[in-house]
């Protein structure tokens, strides 16, 4: 319990910080936390599906196992523009930019393999 519930707290921590640093992917961490809190915290668990940050996506996920077509869209947009950045400033190696190329494209394949949310799953 006490991994879990350190686990959980983490997962969110790191998912908040990446609502700010373009790095860092905010839901699979928010995704973690909730996973994590659901074994060890249900009190943390219900905060999460409450939260208006992260509340309505949470849901959508455990009930439907989709996104929606607009965290879809800002999830794509920010692989390919801050990813896209990095790997053409900021990754100075030959070696690091095929890395960081891979890295990409399989964040990218995730994430459009992911099941897309219709106006019915939406508000259920």
């Amino acid at each position: 319990m006490f991994f879990l519930n350190a686990a959980g707290y983490l997962s969110l921590g790191l998912g908040f910080l990446g609502i700010f640093l373009p790095v860092l992917p905010t839901t699979p961490f928010v995704l973690l936390a909730a996973a994590c809190f659901a074994k060890s915290s249900p009190r943390m668990h219900k905060w999460l599906h409450r939260s208006s940050l992260f509340g309505e996506s949470l849901q959508r996920w455990e009930t439907h196992r989709c996104i929606s077509r607009r965290n879809k869209a800002v999830a794509v947009a920010s692989i390919v523009v801050f990813g896209g950045s990095s790997l053409i400033f900021a990754v100075p190696t030959l070696i690091g930019q095929v890395v960081t190329g891979i890295l990409l494209l399989t964040g990218l394949t995730v994430v459009l393999r992911i099941k897309t949310c219709h106006a019915c799953q939406t508000r259920s």
